[in-house]
């Protein structure tokens, strides 16, 4: 009987996974864990949204199959949200969609839009779906390691014109989970028309649209581009900007060509999310979340500001503060450098309990980098870094 099958073959272990276990065997030794990997929320979704969704809850007209692709209201709030935060227009009705959270999303694209002959671009470092998606989907991948957008995007244009073959798209993602880059509209301009030019399709990642720290220097959309609509498709997500990351629910807009072709994969895999999740999402995306997002922001960059300096003034690690998203991604300590970047987090682990992600779950150019998830309050950052202190003057 077969017992090896190609896709776990193919796929490496899920580095969340292995962190899983490594957690799991410190805790069994009596050492108490910290978990700075994950980039799961601890705050609380906006108050209205629960109070909300505690009352749909209670109708039990609500718990039939929904609707794959999203209800109309959603769509329509989602579109309303767009036209608010971007001042771009989107037609409800073929130019957006409700995914089960943007990596579901990403997926049941790659499925939708993969064949053995053709490949896509994607960066390294980037969201581990970025890339398994289209292996997932027996599709090909072509890596460009770059850390910056502007690296990126000159080493993507380098590659495209001395190819034999042009790539049938290119995934880009700012911010940027994990190096919390950004991108401005020159970025978009530029990638747009390159795009347009060599009939690539772009898939653009904006799930960390949201969580920013300069008022002045705001995400944005590629779709505040012209005649992005002709090439793009971008996703989006309530998880990380209203912490509702367990309800699953994202968003997919744009080209009408790629919505169409996503929507009909849907239609064979699933039956949308939770019809009362859809509901409350509509009251997340509307005004009476402003406070709460601001407020988020602020506790976010605070949080990143207070580890750095900690990071620095007591380990005299040199981290830089992030300019977006919830995470930190810096390079490994020197003192550390005999250290791949999975066994740094298995020193720290079986040694101080503290869990951090390393930079190689991001892709080969991550290797030499670990991310740090900003899901903890100052008092649990004071005791990991003391912990930390400990193996690091060991050093």
């Amino acid at each position: 009987m077969q017992n090896k099958f190609y896709l776990t073959e193919k796929l490496p272990s899920y580095v969340f996974a292995k962190l899983s276990e490594l957690k799991a065997n410190a805790a069994k030794n009596g050492i108490e864990i910290i978990d700075f990997g994950m980039g799961n929320p601890d705050l609380p979704p906006p108050d209205h949204v629960m109070e909300k969704l505690s009352q749909l809850v209670k109708n039990p007209k609500l718990f039939g199959y929904s609707i794959s692709g999203g209800t109309d209201e959603l769509k329509k709030a989602f579109c309303n949200y767009y036209k608010t935060r971007f001042n771009v227009d989107l037609d409800f009705a073929s130019q957006a969609l409700v995914t089960i959270g943007a990596k579901e999303g990403i997926a049941s694209l790659a499925n939708a839009i993969s064949d053995n002959d053709g490949y896509i671009c994607v960066p390294t470092p980037s969201y581990p779906i970025h890339n398994f998606a289209f292996i997932i989907s027996r599709s090909n991948i072509k890596q460009i390691a770059a850390l910056s957008a502007v690296e990126f995007l000159q080493k993507f244009q380098e590659f495209v014109l001395s190819a034999d073959k042009k790539p049938q798209a290119v995934i880009v993602s700012y911010p940027c989970n994990p190096t919390t880059e950004m991108a401005d509209l020159s970025f978009y301009r530029e990638l747009v028309s390159f795009c347009k030019k060599h009939e690539i399709y772009i898939i653009s990642d904006l799930a960390y649209c949201e969580i920013y720290f300069d008022e002045k220097d705001k995400p944005h959309s590629i779709f505040e581009i012209e005649g992005a609509k002709d090439i793009a498709i971008e996703f989006s997500s309530l998880s990380k900007s209203y912490s509702m990351a367990g309800c699953r629910v994202g968003f997919a807009c744009g080209n009408e060509n790629l919505i169409a072709a996503l929507a009909k994969i849907k239609s064979f895999l699933d039956y949308g999310s939770f019809g009362p999740l859809q509901i409350a999402a509509c009251d997340a995306l509307s005004a009476q979340s402003d406070n709460y997002l601001k407020n988020l922001r602020q506790t976010y960059k605070n949080r990143g500001d207070f580890l750095v300096d900690l990071l620095k003034n007591e380990l005299a690690w040199n981290v830089e503060k992030p300019k977006a998203s919830m995470f930190i991604w810096t390079k490994i300590p020197a003192k550390f450098s005999h250290l791949n970047s999975m066994q740094f987090c298995e020193e720290l682990i079986a040694k101080t309990g503290i869990a951090i992600t390393p930079g190689s779950a991001f892709g080969e150019a991550g290797e030499g980098y670990i991310r740090f998830s900003l899901i903890h309050d100052e008092d649990n950052m004071r005791k990991a870094v003391l912990r930390l202190k400990k193996i690091f003057s060991k050093i």
